[in-house]
């Protein structure tokens, strides 16, 4: 597998950051986008990357908060203006939720802003809160059981649906697993769904047990170093002993400095290559 960061808070040499994240994954001979970040930035770093994301396989969402699906309508503005047929565009993978409008508490709205009937003229699309194997060793692994106590319990603002107002738990929340002769690669978006629920359902619907890599969003910000959520994850990581981690995104530098007592850490930013 070959994963090229193409959109993250900090940026690489040549290129450029926001407040977001996107991944380019090449595997089993698929090419894969894992989330748009929030504008049309990663587009413009896979140009300067000379990323060609006109000849996808597959388009996939962790979620539908801004910062992962707002640049959805720059790329299919660029399939359009490029007259890419519609059987040549990419499947849409995601799970039914990130459809779903979602508000802050003081009434904004931050969740995908592109309409289901869009989606249908434009991409074909399989919306699936059960895991669904993408190619012979990338899993996308639809809604994650939440069976840890201290994460992937507390909503973040509230979804609106058949005219009711709701908590939003984020149960669109999910993640990647990718298997390897060693291990696995989990690759996440925000991990509102709790970083330890999803590497513990990777495990299972890959049926492997070893992980040596997690890269991604791991939602660990504003945490004192007692706190339940940080104190759990880590006594996880310490346990699973992962080859390495690559937190970025909504992890802030308190959590990774905590992360970094249990298990070796590595820098994350807009232009990182990895090779598994």
């Amino acid at each position: 597998m070959h994963l090229t960061l193409l959109v993250d808070n900090n940026a690489g040499h040549g290129l450029f950051g926001e407040w977001g994240l996107s991944f380019f994954i090449e595997a089993d001979g698929k090419k894969i986008l894992f989330d748009t970040g929030a504008s049309d930035l990663f587009l413009k770093n896979a140009a300067h990357l000379k990323i060609d994301l006109l000849n996808l396989n597959y388009l996939l969402f962790s979620h539908g908060h801004y910062d992962h699906t707002w640049g959805l309508d720059f790329l299919l503005q660029n399939f359009l203006a490029a007259r890419i047929p519609w059987d040549q565009r990419p499947t849409l993978i995601a799970h039914p939720g990130v459809l779903i409008p979602k508000f802050r508490d003081d009434g904004s709205e931050f969740g995908m802003l592109i309409h289901e009937s869009i989606l249908e003229r434009n991409l074909k699309s399989n919306l699936t809160s059960t895991p669904f194997q993408l190619t012979e060793n990338l899993f996308f692994l639809g809604e994650i059981p939440r069976k840890f106590n201290f994460e992937g319990k507390t909503p973040l603002g509230h979804t609106v649906a058949s005219g009711k107002s709701a908590a939003d738990y984020l149960l669109d929340d999910t993640a990647l697993a990718y298997k390897t002769p060693k291990g696995l690669i989990v690759i996440t978006g925000c991990s509102h769904s709790g970083i330890c629920n999803i590497v513990d359902y990777a495990r299972e619907v890959c049926l492997e047990d070893k992980v040596i890599d997690i890269i991604g969003g791991f939602h660990l910000t504003d945490l004192k170093s007692d706190d339940p959520k940080l104190t759990g994850t880590s006594r996880y990581l310490k346990e699973l002993n992962p080859a390495q981690i690559h937190p970025c995104h909504c992890t802030d530098l308190h959590c990774k400095m905590a992360l970094a007592k249990v298990t070796t850490i590595n820098e994350v930013w807009s232009g990182l290559v990895l090779e598994y």
